[in-house]
């Protein structure tokens, strides 16, 4: 079956002398893992390998076949020519990681439209938001992806409720028990961005590098407490080492 779809590169790997397989988010299938032969090669017209660069945006045309786990595409294009996020090491080492995290979360197959759409827009708004406003986006991120995935933190701090408990992803009461260690600011800063619906908002939460850090720790342990096969986020390091 010819389908046409919007999709994001998670990952792409060399395949002999002149291919590619990669692995695509798709708007239609899923994550679907794709065939692209010839595209290293000198002889290859337009749809060369930096089209399928990790979080480069795609229209596809592509052949489906669900009994297969390896498909094939018969064309794709950018759908979105980045401005900023291949050149800015910043907004590069924030794209890595938003893309790595979706490879680990999403099941293959899984047909996720509300997650696709969101995800899509995000990596368009991270291009062309200016780079001094994007710090606080991998969190966001993170926090949206969770959400929609239906793993969301409940409540929000307050006087009462001013500790996160990672393992009832909540804000309780009472202080966690072998935990990683989150101060009252950590809470009342995730509290605020938990509340942000708008891109020109996250900007608007104010954290410092050490504190972002330790919200982003959390939140992967958060995920990998409850979802069971996120693993290790290896861009983790280099976001943690560029955004300051």
């Amino acid at each position: 079956m010819l389908d046409t779809t919007r999709g994001i590169v998670l990952r792409s790997v060399r395949y002999g002398e002149t291919s590619l397989i990669s692995t695509i988010f798709t708007e239609l299938h899923g994550v679907q893992s794709y065939m692209v032969q010839g595209v290293r090669s000198s002889k290859a017209k337009g749809q060369k390998a930096g089209l399928l660069q990790v979080a480069t945006l795609l229209d596809m045309v592509v052949y489906h076949n669900p009994q297969k786990n390896l498909q094939r595409i018969r064309e794709f294009r950018p759908a979105h020519i980045y401005s900023s996020v291949q050149e800015e090491i910043a907004k590069n080492s924030i794209a890595l990681f938003s893309a790595e995290l979706l490879l680990k979360l999403l099941p293959e197959h899984a047909i996720m439209p509300e997650l696709f759409e969101f995800a899509f827009d995000y990596f368009v708004q991270l291009d062309t938001t200016p780079v001094n406003e994007v710090a606080n986006f991998p969190l966001w991120f993170i926090i949206q992806c969770s959400r929609i995935l239906g793993y969301p933190v409940h409540g929000c701090y307050s006087v009462a409720t001013p500790y996160l408990n990672l393992k009832e992803g909540a804000f309780t009461s009472q202080a966690p028990t072998n935990a990683s260690q989150l101060y009252e600011a950590d809470a009342k800063a995730m509290s605020a961005l938990l509340e942000v619906n708008a891109y020109t908002e996250i900007k608007n939460v104010s954290m410092n590098a050490a504190m972002r850090y330790r919200l982003l720790d959390w939140y992967i342990e958060f995920l990998q407490e409850h979802t069971q096969h996120l693993g290790n986020i290896k861009s983790l390091a280099v976001l943690q080492a560029i955004l300051h």
